[in-house]
């Protein structure tokens, strides 16, 4: 194994040179994870290729000597969809980082896989443009791993997900073909390929170019935040908010234990003793946009909110992002681990729901707090752990487990952008039957039929993999959410 291994180095240093294949230990080990913790491999090696062509290569080496390769972009995904469970290598597209093509008269903008997500925005934004699909990670993930999971963020309540803005692709297939899906057109004829793919987890192929969407820059915006004192009042703010008819841009919560960590890391002003706040925002036309505020802020007044401040300029606005946006990094203050889930349930269900993930946080005895895209009913409760502490580990996954099967009781889903990865393969079983499950299959299978691409992720069976790669020790360790 190690000369096949050390063969398969060469030919990979022949395609892209030595600088571009990682392999020492230490390099690796930045490697051995995405942003789910709990369950970590090292890669064999780490290709950063530069090119489409280079992608292909690479992969058609791959298949030659049997070496599974999973894509990545920058790490920031939360369900293990960039961790190589099965071994092989990753095929990192950071470099894969050009702006190819602006065309304004069609509002549409090329990118490479590996392009920043805010930087499409910075890239048109003096034109009135901007890229709408804004992950709570926009200042780092990259478009490709947005393509992959089909990520949302804080305004996909009015906009969309990234499946809404992206008209097409270049992909290198699991066999190493480049295949050009879509294109710049509205509605192309045939299959929906590109839907197809975004949101495969990089199970299907690796995505090298993407073809998005510009969307205008809405005229004027207005920013609110909603102070409240229970949480039941906030949560059926949101309801009534939409009820009466008023579309937010976004309607993000937060709650006690999320607001003072984002207070002692960056001292926005949030009051301590608040229980939630809700950051609503409305845009579009000037005419009529103020009322479409003032009702917001009646219907919160109606429903007991202690305070509701509006954003009186663009710092202010800034300011209350800020704590949206940077939440997490806030969270990492507390030199904890943190498991963040992605359950989607019925707004309606939100008060209920929220109550029993405290509960069940208490139970585990978890840490946790909440902040998340509470318009579209799509919860982000974060569990803090040490990831040094089996038990700690043990009892974050199982905690886990319980609010997604919460969330499918409730008329919910298991994922509303993180993707499946390896955090929620069984979860998987709960959602869907056995029938919905093969066929889902039968349709990766059309794209990779060896699975060599991203082997691991997303169907209960795919196990299977790991105990042929690790052993059934391995497997059974990464099921119960320990390192591997």
């Amino acid at each position: 194994m190690q000369s096949r291994n050390g063969n398969f180095i060469l030919e990979l240093q022949k395609i892209i040179g030595t600088e571009g294949v990682l392999t020492d230990p230490s390099s690796l080990k930045a490697y051995d994870c995405d942003g789910y913790a709990p369950v970590r491999n090292p890669p064999i090696a780490v290709a950063l290729p530069r090119s489409t062509e280079h992608v292909s290569e690479i992969v058609k080496l791959c298949n030659r000597m049997h070496i599974p390769f999973t894509p990545r972009g920058s790490g920031t995904g939360l369900s293990g969809g960039a961790t190589t469970m099965c071994g092989g290598i990753l095929i990192c597209t950071t470099r894969l980082n050009q702006i190819l093509e602006i065309d304004y008269v069609n509002r549409r903008l090329t990118a490479q896989a590996g392009v920043v997500n805010t930087y499409l925005t910075k890239a048109v934004k003096a034109k009135g443009f901007h890229y709408a699909p804004d992950p709570s990670s926009q200042g780092a993930c990259t478009v490709g791993g947005n393509v992959a999971e089909n990520a949302g963020g804080p305004h996909t309540l009015k906009y969309g997900v990234t499946t809404n803005h992206v008209t097409g692709l270049t992909m290198v297939m699991p066999d190493g073909e480049i295949v050009k899906l879509g294109g710049k057109a509205e509605n192309p004829n045939g299959y929906d390929l590109v839907g197809i793919v975004v949101g495969s987890e990089g199970t299907m192929g690796i995505v090298t170019e993407v073809i998005v969407r510009l969307t205008p820059i809405p005229q004027q915006v207005r920013t609110l935040l909603a102070i409240f004192e229970q949480v039941e009042d906030a949560t059926r703010t949101v309801s009534d908010i939409v009820a009466a008819g008023v579309l937010p841009a976004a309607l993000e919560m937060i709650d006690t234990f999320i607001i003072k960590a984002c207070e002692e890391a960056f001292h926005l002003g949030f009051p301590d003793d608040a229980v939630a706040v809700l950051i609503i925002e409305v845009d579009g036309l000037e005419a009529g946009l103020d009322a479409e505020a003032d009702r917001a802020k009646e219907i919160a007044m109606l429903n007991g909110a202690r305070e509701v401040r509006v954003a009186s300029s663009e710092r202010e606005r800034a300011l209350l992002w800020k704590a949206r946006k940077q939440s997490f990094g806030a969270l990492g203050r507390l030199g904890l681990s943190m498991v963040t889930h992605d359950g989607v349930i019925p707004r309606t269900k939100l008060p209920e729901v929220l109550k029993q993930v405290k509960a069940i946080s208490d139970k585990y005895g978890i840490l946790s707090g909440n902040v998340f895209h509470a318009g579209d009913g799509n919860l982000h409760p974060n569990l803090m752990f040490d990831v040094n502490s089996p038990l700690q580990v043990e009892n974050v996954r199982l905690a886990g487990e319980e609010i997604l099967r919460l969330c499918v009781e409730v008329g919910g889903s298991i994922s509303g952008e993180h993707g499946i990865g390896v955090e929620k393969l069984d979860a998987m079983a709960v959602l869907f039957n056995p029938d919905d499950l093969a066929l889902m299959q039968n349709l990766k299978a059309v794209f990779n039929s060896n699975e060599l691409c991203n082997p691991g992720k997303i169907f209960p069976d795919a196990r299977r993999c790991w105990e042929t790669e690790h052993g059934p020790h391995i497997a059974q360790a990464a099921g119960r959410g320990a390192a591997v």
